[in-house]
């Protein structure tokens, strides 16, 4: 009987610290993400760089330590552009930033698609999937995933 209530004794222990470590972890509202805008930088047939300039807004009463994000980026409903950015920023409490980040695509995987859909427009819709990653201890990452439209001619590189 000593052998039952303890097995029953370390499965509750093991229920409480499990729980335990969940309750450890900060309760954060997710950040929201746009892109801004969107400006081809340099390309040949083959390959084309792209800036992206995004904007994160912190809703929350703390501010989010980020080091870096895994994304994707569909514009019209085509893959544009996925990968990694690892540049370390800030966000401010009840703040927001503006980064920029450069993707590289190329003219097969979506942007021939793209160009002969828009038809001489130039704002398009947008979606960016993925993880925000953090350096806050139990939450080291925030998934994200946000819709709009951006105008491709608004950003001139710098």
């Amino acid at each position: 009987m000593n052998k039952l209530v303890a097995r029953c004794l370390l499965i509750v222990a093991l229920a409480v610290s499990i729980n335990g470590c969940s309750a450890l972890r900060p309760k954060l509202e997710a950040p929201r993400l746009a892109l801004i805008a969107v400006a081809m930088t340099s390309g040949d047939v083959f390959n084309q760089q792209f800036l992206i300039r995004m904007n994160v807004e912190n809703p929350n009463d703390r501010e989010l330590p980020i080091k870096g994000l895994d994304y994707k980026v569909f514009l019209e409903g085509d893959g544009f552009a996925e990968g990694k950015l690892n540049k370390p920023f800030v966000v401010p409490a009840k703040g927001e930033i503006d980064f920029d980040m450069t993707v590289k695509t190329n003219f097969v995987s979506g942007v021939g698609r793209l160009l002969s859909r828009l038809n001489g427009r130039t704002q398009v819709n947008y979606s960016i999937e993925g993880d925000l990653l953090t350096d806050i201890r139990f939450l080291k990452k925030i998934p994200f995933s946000e819709t709009g439209s951006v105008n491709l001619a608004t950003m001139r590189p710098n």
